[in-house]
């Protein structure tokens, strides 16, 4: 009989008292998550775009399957839906770069994509807009570094590579300086999202990310598969007007292209953006872009369900389990499949959720504090729905201890290691860690640090608004397989599978490293729930001092 001692090192907790776990934790099977997996990831289901009969059954499948375990609505208002306000924006786009009278011959989809986030079916056109390369794009006053040095860029079309500023060691030239943007492990400048923000923040006409295939962590079809369909905005009153008008990706081979016709090498740019004093490259060329939306507003959903706490004074505070129900939908304009099924990104994440739900209502008695199991809408279109429920939360995040995210569940079978994403970030690590001690296991770092999946999911939104959050991923050491196979596994999925329609169920899946990994985070969270103290981050986490603001 599996029993808890209610006692850690690693936390304050009471230890007079044993807790039968052994009926939770055997309720979470593979042939549960197995077949929670082929429903949400099944045709039937149509990619589970937002706005979509897709949505639909999602949602209906959710409330059915919390209503089964016996959970209580997450929403105070008595059902498991919190809506999310969203605009679908759907753009029909041209983008020409002139280059000494010349225009350069580009593909849209195959060597760019471009659109607007503004809530605009006509964006104004931006005509003969001159062409600057800034590097990184970065401004961080903290580590010194402003790859615009003053440059007036409004109007203008930036283009900036992707990931942070790789800077080389000093004393190893081989290895990045760990001083300078964590080193290998990305920080929230190497993402996107930042780079648009801070086009926005400088005026720019358009911003224009370089990719590579390499720092972005994914190839170029990702990138047109996610952003050259409908994208999805939180609706806002301004109608997003703040937002740079124009934003895309352009392959590194057309960039190649550009700059050489330019009269520039672009290898000797790229690698002059790693130094400090990097200056603005003014191209000589000239952008224009047209940009025509199709918009559309939905209401969205997010789905969340409760089981209350057993403690009076302890039940009004919160541990929240999330993951994403949403992916990429359907694609009319592919032949053959049509159907991004989302099997592992994130079906998987979804029957996660799911299985660790049904546990806790096998709990005698339950926990203390309330815990929250929260389904979220839109994280492919930028952590939507966690951003709407950390802007629009139903409970107060200052009650609010910690957040246990899965996006993506193990397919090959028991590991004899859990990555944790952002490792260092909290002591729910920790936790994580003494709990992996006791399957005789051990927690890693993230094993692909450069690629920034801690920004890439949706406990990224709770931790920008100081609530400690845990992102674990499965481990890369696989019992009775050999060295590197995990690795290998993670290579192949990136490449065959990710953001693609072949992301189905496959025969040879072994989910009983998933399983292992989820009787883990379901005890993180049952132990936080017990803990007389809050989680806390650690002192150099950039989160730390939004929390502190927040338990004032």
């Amino acid at each position: 009989m599996k029993r808890l001692l209610i006692c850690l090192p690693l936390l304050t907790l009471s230890c007079n008292r044993e807790v039968d776990i052994s009926p939770a934790l055997n309720s979470i099977t593979a042939a549960g998550l197995l077949d929670k997996i082929k429903t949400l990831s099944s045709d039937q289901f149509e990619g589970r775009a937002p706005g979509t009969p897709g949505e639909d059954l999602t949602v209906a499948y959710l409330e059915s399957q919390f209503r089964q375990a016996g959970l209580k609505p997450g929403n105070p208002d008595g059902t498991y839906i919190q809506k999310v306000p969203l605009v679908g924006i759907q753009t029909t786009s041209t983008a020409t770069f002139t280059i000494h009278g010349k225009s350069l011959d580009m593909t849209p989809r195959k060597d760019y994509v471009i659109g607007s986030r503004r809530f605009a079916e006509e964006v104004p056109p931006i005509t003969i807009s001159p062409v600057v390369f800034v590097g990184y794009g970065v401004v961080a006053a903290e580590y010194g570094w402003d790859d615009y040095k003053g440059v007036d860029v409004t109007g203008k079309t930036i283009l900036m590579l992707v990931n942070d500023p790789a800077v080389p060691d000093p004393n190893d030239p081989s290895k990045l300086d760990e001083n300078m943007f964590k080193g290998r492990a990305m920080t929230y400048y190497g993402r996107w999202t930042y780079k648009y923000e801070i086009a926005s923040e400088k005026h720019a006409a358009a911003a224009i990310i370089i990719h590579e295939t390499g720092p972005a962590g994914y190839p170029f079809e990702v990138v047109s598969g996610s952003f050259g369909r409908e994208n999805f905005e939180i609706q806002r009153s301004d109608g997003n007007a703040g937002r740079v008008a124009v934003e895309g990706w352009m392959t590194a081979d057309k960039i190649r292209e550009l700059f050489r016709k330019a009269g520039k090498d672009f290898d000797d740019s790229k690698k002059a953006a790693v130094r400090k004093d990097f200056q603005p490259v003014d191209l000589g060329v000239q952008a224009s872009f047209t940009i025509h939306n199709k918009l559309r507003s939905i209401d969205s959903r997010n789905v969340i369900a409760k089981l209350e706490g057993s403690d009076a004074e302890r039940k009004n505070e919160y541990v929240v389990y999330t993951a994403h129900w949403d992916h990429l939908g359907r694609d009319a304009a592919l032949s053959g499949d049509q159907i991004y099924n989302g099997a592992v990104d994130n079906a998987s994440g979804t029957a996660a959720l799911l299985e660790i739900a049904q546990a806790y209502t096998k709990l005698q008695p339950a926990p203390k504090r309330s815990i929250l199991f929260l389904s979220v809408t839109a994280e492919e279109k930028g952590l939507l729905g966690a951003k709407y429920y950390a802007e629009h939360p139903l409970y107060p995040l200052n009650k609010t201890l910690a957040d246990i995210n899965m996006d993506g569940i193990n397919q090959w079978g028991r590991t004899r290691d859990l990555v944790i994403v952002g490792k260092g970030n909290s002591n729910l690590d920790d936790v994580a860690a003494a709990l992996a001690k006791s399957q005789d296991r051990t927690t890693i770092g993230d094993a692909e640090p450069e690629k920034g999946h801690f920004y890439r999911s949706d406990h990224f939104e709770f931790a920008k608004q100081g609530v400690p959050a845990l992102d674990a991923e499965s481990g890369v050491d696989y019992i009775g397989k050999p060295a590197g196979y995990g690795t290998q596994k993670r290579q192949e999925y990136t490449a065959n599978d990710y953001h693609k329609v072949s992301d189905e169920v496959k025969p040879d899946w072994d989910l009983s490293g998933a399983v292992e990994d989820l009787q883990l985070l379901f005890q993180v969270g049952y132990r936080v729930s017990l803990d007389a103290h809050y989680p806390e981050w650690n002192a150099r986490a950039e989160f730390k001092t939004k929390r502190d603001a927040m338990m004032k």
